[in-house]
C-alpha cells in the first residue's frame, strides 16, 4: 500500500500537498476511493480512503489512527562526518530503512569536503532523501536531518551512550559495548575516509564517548555506518 505523510489532520479527515499530489494523481493515478496509508510523521499512522483529487491537493477519509509499528523504541542518531561526492545520499537513504532516528552531518580534521554558509540547499536534499526512504520503508516518522556541526562543538548531554568506531580500537568491540547496555538513547559516531586523528578521539572519549571494534575488517565511511546500526538494532529490537 502507498504510504505519505502530511501534518494537515484533523478529525476524519488529512490533506495532502505538495509534490505528492502529483505522484498520487499522475504517477499512481490514484482516484477517489482508492486506500492509501497517511503517516503524521510523529509515530502514528492509519489507512486512509481518498475522498478527493485536485490541482493542488489530496483528501482523505481517515480510518482510527494508531502507532507505527515500524519505529523502533531504541532512538539512534547518527554523528556522520562529512564523506565525497554522493556518498551522504546513500548513508542517509540506507540508513532511514534500518531505524535510524535523526543524523547530525560532522565537519572533522580528514573531511575532503568543507561545507560553508549557507547550508540549507544541502540540507533540504538530504532531507528530501530522508524522507522518500522513509515511505519506502514504512516507517512511522523523517527522521531529521541537522545542521553541520564541527567536531570539537558536539554535544553528547542528550544521550546515554555514545560509540564511536575507530580502526585502532582493540580491547572493546561494539558486540562487548551493547551488551553491557546501553539505554534507549544511542548516538553513533563516523569518521570521514581518512578515520579520525588521536587528538580527535580523545576529544570524543572526553566527552563521554566509547571508542568500539567494527572488526577485523577496515569499513568504508559509508558503510561503517550502516552496520553499526544494523548491529544495533538486531542487539535491541525484540
Amino acid at each position: 500500500m502507498h504510504r505519505f505523510f502530511t501534518t494537515e489532520i484533523q478529525e476524519n479527515t488529512a490533506v495532502v500537498r505538495g509534490d505528492d499530489v502529483k505522484h498520487i494523481a499522475k504517477v499512481l493515478r490514484l482516484r477517489a476511493g482508492d486506500v492509501v496509508q497517511l503517516c503524521d510523521g510523529r509515530g502514528n499512522e492509519c489507512d486512509a480512503v481518498i475522498a478527493s483529487v485536485s490541482s493542488d491537493a489530496v483528501t482523505f477519509d481517515t480510518q482510527p489512527w494508531h502507532a507505527a509499528v515500524t519505529e523502533p523504541d531504541t532512538k539512534v542518531t547518527l554523528f556522520q562526518c562529512l564523506p565525497k561526492a554522493g556518498k551522504m545520499e546513500t548513508i542517509i537513504q540506507k540508513c532511514v530503512e534500518l531505524g535510524i532516528s535523526a543524523f547530525v552531518p560532522v565537519q572533522s580534521e580528514r573531511c575532503v569536503v568543507v561545507l560553508k554558509p549557507p547550508y540549507e540547499g544541502r540540507i533540504e536534499r538530504w532531507q528530501r532523501v530522508s524522507e522518500e526512504a522513509a515511505k519506502q520503508s514504512r516507517r512511522g516518522v523523517i527522521p531529521q536531518v541537522n545542521l553541520p556541526v564541527s567536531l570539537g562543538k558536539l554535544d553528547f548531554s542528550a544521550f546515554d551512550t555514545v560509540l564511536v568506531a575507530f580502526e585502532n580500537e582493540h580491547a572493546v568491540s561494539l558486540k562487548a559495548a551493547l551488551r553491557e547496555g546501553c539505554g534507549t538513547r544511542i548516538a553513533i559516531v563516523i569518521g570521514p575516509e581518512g578515520g579520525f586523528s588521536d587528538a580527535e578521539i580523545e576529544t570524543l572519549t572526553g566527552k563521554g564517548a566509547q571508542s568500539v571494534s567494527l572488526g577485523t575488517r577496515i569499513l568504508r565511511t559509508e558503510t561503517a555506518g550502516m552496520a553499526m546500526l544494523a548491529q544495533i538494532m538486531y542487539e535491541v529490537e525484540p
